[in-house]
């Protein structure tokens, strides 16, 4: 399977020149032959706690819309982050959407550990649940940034998962987090782990590095079969999740119930 990766590097809290950069985007991973193109966390604004000015309602997102029309004009499925209120939560809640090529759209995934460093727990609600990206006999596990540093999240997807994505704004400041994590996680979790971080500087002055990346099951980064600035191509086999986890059975070995116990009896 061909997907792409966007390190976009985002116009803080424009939501137009965003998407009409997505859409240049997209169109060059159409000429790359990718079946699925990922961009930053909250695509359209960058990573922004001002949710008076960026946040919209689920029922009735512009955002949504125009990323529903371009997956069905352009055949592809497209991964994107945006701030949403819904009527389920009395905040907004940072989440993970995908659109795909039947003109369907909607948010599969609600960031489950909001920043609390960046004072993020104070204006956007927590999720509570897993979130999938369905594609054609597969499933992808959906996070958001901070949830990298989590890693029972990656091990519950496990369970379910060819592999996880995790969309974010990860400033470079603390960059060698994000590599080392994404490597773990895939480790642990015996499943592809595709990353996507913004470039450039934001609104608050945070500089961003080119740093999406790709690892396999095995904990090996991938090569891009295409590199530009702002965009890389991959052909991942999606086979080589089931075929590494059969061949080094780490996943089977847990023994979650006796951590849940050894847990309760040291709380006890």
């Amino acid at each position: 399977m061909k997907i792409a990766v966007v390190s976009l590097n985002q116009i803080w809290l424009d939501k137009q020149a965003n998407f009409d950069r997505c859409v240049e985007l997209i169109d060059n991973a159409v000429i790359q032959g990718c079946e699925l193109v990922i961009f930053p966390e909250m695509t359209l604004t960058g990573y922004s706690l001002e949710t008076d000015k960026i946040a919209e309602q689920l029922d009735n997102s512009k955002s949504i819309e125009m990323f529903k029309d371009l997956s069905r004009s352009t055949g592809i499925h497209i991964v994107f982050g945006l701030c949403l209120i819904s009527d389920e939560s009395s905040l907004p809640e940072n989440v993970l959407c995908h659109s795909n090529p039947n003109g369907n759209a909607k948010p599969v995934y609600s960031k489950i550990h909001p920043f609390s460093y960046s004072g993020e727990d104070k204006v956007i609600g927590a999720g509570n649940k897993l979130g999938y990206l369905e594609l054609p006999n597969m499933k992808f596990g959906g996070s958001i940034c901070y949830d990298l540093r989590f890693p029972e999240l990656y091990t519950a997807m496990a369970e379910h998962c060819v592999g996880a994505i995790c969309i974010a704004n990860w400033p470079t400041k603390r960059i060698e987090h994000w590599r080392s994590l994404m490597i773990a996680r895939a480790i642990e979790s015996q499943m592809f782990m595709i990353g996507v971080n913004r470039i450039g500087v934001d609104g608050n002055g945070l500089e961003y590095e080119k740093s999406s990346m790709v690892v396999g099951p095995d904990g090996i980064q991938l090569e891009p079969l295409f590199e530009s600035s702002e965009l890389d191509a991959y052909d991942i086999d999606l086979m080589h999740t089931k075929k590494y986890r059969d061949e080094f059975p780490t996943l089977r070995d847990r023994r979650d119930r006796i951590y849940a116990n050894l847990r309760e009896a040291y709380e006890g």
